[in-house]
């Protein structure tokens, strides 16, 4: 069961208390700690957005109504985001550009530049967009970006840019600039996708949140199927990440896609599955989330058939490789 929503009062209580305290309980052995250190915990999908709208101005294209509005609730700020990271152990995060901010990538590029050593950072450009090449340009040698979230979930029937000629010249970019895509894409779309990463095989793709397959289809397996099928190219990674939105039963520790984490996990392997939450700190509760104790348990000891050493890849020696974090030895 999720905790319910805290109010403007709590905020900043809940996160100098309680999750201090929770760290504080499950402090390990000075042995245990010793390790832990030597070994990253990345977050490959956290969204942080601004509290400063005058400086970083919100322009939601999804909110055709009032783009400008100021996300209700606490501002997901890197600072905030950097509180929990601390409480919690998590070294990293790729912050993925929220759709807050639209395609004015401007906030990630500056708490990516603020914290070096602790971010990198994926932008999102206008998918539709013929001059999407020289944006990503722009975006990764200007900003200091790392590469680009694609939502082709949102263009339902109309998704031919996915492989449409504008999209051939971003690939080519991509290539030459070694970025990294991630991918929030419906399970049908995915053979648009893979004609894409067939042709490009030094474009390193990342699957969002299993494809969100339907698992309360009589048979998922057939369009499941599709996202494991890009398990044969190299240059493809895939997140387990958001069950608790794909979850039939959306009971934590949503045990029902166990099976379907199993399959990616037999076709991709350890070395290619990445862990990710979403939110920062108190946010994860605003939007209904696991809280961050749960988010890391889930991969450290609900799902069983994972090993100690796969555990240690999910949460962030595969990711640490992937966008260049460094790793000890």
């Amino acid at each position: 069961m999720h905790s319910p929503p805290l109010t403007a009062v709590d905020r900043r209580t809940f996160l100098t208390s309680s999750l201090a305290a929770a760290a504080w309980s499950a402090m390990p052995s000075p042995a245990a700690a010793h390790r832990a250190a030597k070994t990253p915990v990345i977050d490959t999908h956290m969204h942080a957005w601004s509290g400063d709208p005058q400086r970083w101005p919100f322009d939601n294209p999804n909110n055709r109504e009032n783009p400008h509005a100021v996300p209700k609730g606490t501002p997901g700020t890197a600072e905030l985001l950097l509180e929990e990271m601390d409480a919690f152990g998590v070294t990293q995060c790729i912050l993925v550009q929220v759709i807050y901010h639209g395609w004015d990538n401007r906030y990630t590029a500056h708490c990516v530049k603020q914290y070096p050593d602790k971010f990198k950072g994926h932008g999102l450009i206008d998918p539709t967009d013929p001059q999407v090449a020289d944006k990503l340009e722009y975006w990764m040698t200007e900003q200091g970006l790392s590469g680009m979230r694609f939502s082709p979930i949102y263009y339902i029937d109309k998704d031919a840019w996915i492989n449409g000629p504008a999209h051939h010249k971003l690939y080519e970019k991509a290539s030459e600039l070694q970025a990294v895509f991630n991918y929030f894409i419906a399970t049908p779309q995915l053979p648009r996708l893979e004609e894409m990463i067939a042709k490009y095989p030094d474009v390193r793709i990342v699957i969002d949140h299993l494809a969100r397959v339907d698992l309360k289809a009589p048979d998922p397996l057939p369009e499941f199927n599709k996202l494991l099928a890009l398990a044969k190219y190299p240059n493809v990674w895939a997140k387990v990440t958001e069950l608790s939105v794909v979850s039939p039963s959306l009971e934590y520790p949503y045990r029902d896609t166990f099976p379907w984490v199993r399959r990616m996990y037999d076709s991709f392997g350890p070395d290619r599955l990445l862990w990710g939450t979403g939110f920062p700190g108190v946010t994860r509760v605003e939007n209904g989330r696991p809280d961050l104790q749960q988010e890391l348990d889930l991969v450290r000891k609900e799902i069983e058939f994972f090993t100690d050493e796969d555990r240690a890849k999910l949460l962030g020696i595969n990711a640490a490789k992937l966008w260049g974090f460094p790793v000890s030895t």
